[in-house]
């Protein structure tokens, strides 16, 4: 019988009503395996109660604790399982896939749309799919297991506030799915997933800018001296408003003048950035400093920037760190 932890970190799925109206976590990780007690016929599972926190409020500290508390567990347990909130699992799950690279054994998030406190709700079935795929001889790596989908954790993102069906492979496959209860396996393992590689320091001096048209150039200059990297969503397959005769051209110039990063992504959901396609694009291409996201989700883009700050102050190193794809995060 395998043995799964079971992490619980707080989220929809361990909410209870408050006085006041809303939903705050407070089910504790023994009462959500309470709530489903047929795990018991196919697995041992002990439970750490690591935090009770929506999701909202998880940033860098938790994630290094969620990776903390699997390093320290990771010989004594088959697989493991962190119940989270869904608005921020995309980017826990993007950290967890940079700081626990090549895992042979599966870190699986899942949460719910509805609390398990609720008669009908989609909490148990999730837990259960999450535990079960934690339990399955072919999982593998960092995934976030959500109504019936196993999708990698550096593709994953919440693309629905309500529905059930809340998370979608952003422009790749899913790892597998759940009919019923069969499990239908669609990425294998990868050979070199043989022994973890934990990393585990973060930066979180990353700031994301979402253009819109007409905005200043001179938001960037008052980031300097705040922040080490720059995450530009920009239009399209991306761009800047002026091309190289503009103000934020030049702003972006010299933002990397001072040594910093810049990464060019999109407010496209699907296919990523292609700055070579365009004039507005092709000289902030070709500035000392700039990258481009390619087609990274945005929670693995600022996620990786924080994970790669984190493991060096060189530009050049960190430049390198970026473009190299983990767990399928860039193609």
């Amino acid at each position: 019988m395998r043995t799964i932890l079971l992490i619980a970190t707080g989220g929809t799925i361990a909410s209870r009503p408050t006085a006041a109206g809303g939903l705050a976590p407070a089910i504790t990780s023994q009462e959500l395996l309470s709530c489903v007690p047929e795990l018991a016929e196919f697995c041992r599972i002990d439970t750490i109660q690591l935090y009770n926190l929506d999701s909202t409020n998880m940033g860098p500290e938790q994630w290094q604790g969620i990776a903390a508390a699997v390093q320290e567990n990771y010989d004594r347990y088959d697989g493991f399982v962190i119940t989270h909130g869904t608005d921020t699992m995309g980017y826990t799950a993007a950290a967890l896939s940079y700081m626990i690279q090549k895992s042979p054994k599966p870190v699986v998030l899942t949460g719910s749309q509805k609390s398990i406190y609720n008669r009908d709700t989609d909490a148990r079935n999730n837990l259960w799919r999450a535990v079960a795929y934690a339990c399955h001889p072919d999982a593998w790596g960092v995934q976030i297991v959500f109504d019936n989908q196993v999708i990698l954790g550096t593709r994953a993102r919440k693309t629905r506030t309500k529905s059930f069906n809340a998370f979608s492979s952003i422009d790749y496959p899913e790892t597998a799915m759940f009919r019923d209860r069969r499990l239908i396996q669609f990425l294998q393992r990868p050979a070199e997933y043989t022994h973890a590689v934990f990393s585990t320091a973060l930066d979180p001096n990353v700031f994301v800018l979402r253009l819109v048209p007409g905005m200043r150039a001179d938001i960037i200059p008052m980031l300097e001296g705040r922040y080490r990297a720059l995450v530009l969503e920009s239009f399209g397959v991306g761009g800047l408003p002026g091309g190289d005769d503009g103000a934020m051209f030049a702003a972006v110039r010299d933002w990397c003048g001072a040594g910093h990063l810049a990464v060019f992504t999109t407010q496209v959901p699907h296919e990523g950035s292609d700055l070579a396609v365009y004039e507005v694009g092709r000289a902030a291409k070709a500035l000392p400093g700039v990258l481009e996201a390619h087609d990274m989700t945005p929670e693995a883009t600022a996620v990786k920037l924080m994970w790669v700050l984190g493991q060096t102050t060189d530009r050049a190193e960190a430049e390198k760190l970026f473009l190299t794809p983990v767990q399928w995060d860039i193609l």
